[in-house]
């Protein structure tokens, strides 16, 4: 399992939790040692998931709406269709990011809601180069929704187009 993969189960298993569960758990769900799980939750924390740390494990606090990192991979042609088919489909782009091998994570807060936003944003990457270039076009956006129906069908539809890494 990629470190991506991983690092989304995660997630997903820490949403769909009511109670919290330990780094030990959660090692051997994945086939890794406790501390790896220890590392993947920093980064995830990193990445402005929140994770809470309590004395009986992690838990992600579900009582607003949820949320999942997806990676992707798409020329800069896409940018727009790829924005669009996330508000499309009831999701909210929270940001942008990618992990770079000298910088390590660089980061930007978008908070999308529409294709009004979506058109903005683009309008003003006019100006810039956007943050994909730098990694090969591989970067990640932490997306938000309702429920994690709305995320799988986002999840899907992102795939469906390519875009997903």
């Amino acid at each position: 399992m990629k470190l991506s993969e991983r690092q989304k189960e995660i997630i997903n298993v820490l949403q769909s939790s009511n109670n919290p569960i330990s780094g030990e758990v959660l090692g051997e769900k994945f086939g890794v040692s406790r501390q790896i799980i220890v590392k993947d939750i920093g980064v995830l924390k990193a990445f402005g998931i929140e994770i809470i740390s309590t004395n009986k494990g992690y838990k992600i606090d579900n009582s607003e709406k949820l949320t999942r990192i997806i990676e992707s991979k798409h020329e800069d042609v896409d940018i727009k269709d790829e924005l669009n088919t996330i508000v499309d489909n009831g999701g909210i782009i929270i940001d942008v990011f990618i992990n770079h091998s000298v910088y390590g994570v660089i980061k930007k807060d978008l908070d999308i809601h529409s294709r009004n936003g979506v058109n903005n944003f683009v309008k003003n990457m006019t100006i810039s180069t956007p943050l994909k270039n730098l990694t090969e076009n591989v970067h990640y956006h932490t997306i938000s929704a309702k429920n994690i129906k709305t995320l799988d069908n986002i999840e899907k539809a992102l795939k469906e187009k390519g875009y997903l890494n």
